[in-house]
């Protein structure tokens, strides 16, 4: 295990100590190693930044709206694409590729897509007689939250929608032919046998919409850089603009450990309260083979 170890110090362990040091300071990143010690000045600062509590709210807004929207439509999705159809696998593919798709490149495309002037999105609701509808999407604070959130669905439905395929695939298909010969419906099947078993895959699907949301970066930065007026920022946006456009480390790196403490205490919380059955019945079946 030392090969991993070492990496995993090196990689993550060292940088998370750094930036808690480098949270304590006052510095702006050049001239060797920080001297101006302001203590928990930073984080006083932080949390009477309007910038800091916007964060919270929007990225808590993305949260709602991934656990309410973007897992239910992925489940519908595996549900169906796990029924005999013809081009059943060409339909898997297609649904999987958006996640293959780097972020970056996805917030290219969509930046065309949602273009005010010749985007294609907004060319298809003049083309119906809605243009009416036809809005600058990311430009504009009433919509570049909604926008934001179609496009990380897309970017994501894909990969919960295998998480949940093949769990529906590990459930014993005799379970469903007796509930049909005791009469039960698709509707009691899928209440009683599919989403009770599903249940451990639903959790770890939930847990990391949760923390990639919290962390979520690539696709704000290069759609919005956090615009219009900060109505699309997310703590990673502001810790960037803050760390390398202000060249203001120290105090980015107080929302860089407040990212971290965000994500870990809820991590812990998740896994003590909500996986409790799931870890126990792992550790009760590691505990019986040895």
């Amino acid at each position: 295990m030392a090969p991993a170890l070492l990496l995993y110090t090196l990689l993550v362990l060292v940088p998370v100590a750094l930036a808690i040091y480098f949270s304590w300071f006052k510095w702006n990143g050049f001239g060797g190693l920080p001297t101006d010690f302001i203590g928990f000045d930073n984080f006083t600062r932080m949390l009477e930044d309007p910038l800091f509590t916007g964060d919270l709210r929007r990225g808590g807004l993305l949260v709602v709206l991934s656990l309410l929207v973007q897992l239910p439509l992925s489940l519908g999705l595996a549900l169906l694409l796990n029924q005999r159809m013809r081009g059943r696998a060409l339909y898997r593919l297609l649904f999987f590729a958006p996640y293959v798709i780097s972020e970056v490149i996805t917030g290219v495309l969509f930046s065309l897509i949602l273009s005010p002037q010749d985007g294609l999105f907004n060319q298809i609701l003049g083309s119906v007689g809605l243009e009416s509808w036809q809005k600058a999407w990311l430009a504009e604070p009433d919509t570049v939250m909604i926008a934001l959130f179609v496009v990380i669905t897309w970017r994501f439905f894909g990969f919960h929608t295998i998480l949940y395929l093949a769990g529906r695939q590990s459930i014993p298909g005799e379970l469903y032919e007796a509930a049909s010969l005791d009469g039960a419906s698709g509707w009691h099947q899928f209440r009683h046998i599919t989403l009770p078993l599903l249940g451990p895959t639903i959790r770890i699907s939930a847990f990391l919409s949760v923390i990639g949301t919290i962390q979520l970066f690539d696709l704000v930065w290069i759609l919005t850089r956090g615009g219009p007026v900060h109505s699309s920022e997310t703590l990673a946006v502001t810790m960037f603009d803050y760390g390398f456009q202000r060249y203001q480390i120290g105090y980015a790196s107080a929302f860089s450990v407040a990212i971290f403490m965000i994500s870990m205490v809820f991590a812990l919380l998740y896994m003590r309260f909500v996986m409790r059955r799931d870890t126990a019945g792992a550790l009760t079946t590691m505990g019986g083979r040895k």
